[in-house]
């Protein structure tokens, strides 16, 4: 029994430092912080807009079109990690297939581009 408890004892220890540094680093920021709040800082802040305007407002539409492309150049990166870690299995064809795939991604961003799409004038 006390040759299994040394085997552990590394893994005790990590934990008990985890657990101290975690404790500190959340109590840390209520001592630390200054406290001086303003009506301005407790305000709610939101999308740019005024809070305190209707809550049915009209959104403008470029809001809507930033997060449809992050969604799509963010589903790019969803593609490469499962192929980047099947690599070596996935052989010339799936090399060539990525490499297709990002090409068309490209020429997606670059029509965007050309379009404006990503000016916030």
């Amino acid at each position: 029994m006390p040759m299994l408890l040394e085997q552990y004892m590394p893994l005790v220890i990590f934990i008990a430092l985890s657990a101290i540094i975690a404790g500190a680093l959340l109590v840390a920021p209520f001592l630390l912080a200054f406290k001086a709040p303003d009506p301005e800082k407790l305000s709610a802040y939101e999308c740019g807009f005024n809070p305190f305007n209707d809550s049915r407002m009209k959104f403008d539409v470029r809001f809507y079109l930033v997060s449809l492309l992050f969604i799509v150049f963010d589903l790019e990166v969803a593609f490469l990690f499962p192929w980047a870690v099947a690599f070596k299995d996935v052989g010339a064809a799936g090399f060539w297939a990525m490499m297709l795939f990002l090409v068309e991604l490209a020429i997606g961003f670059v029509y965007l581009w050309r379009k404006g799409a990503l000016e916030w004038d």
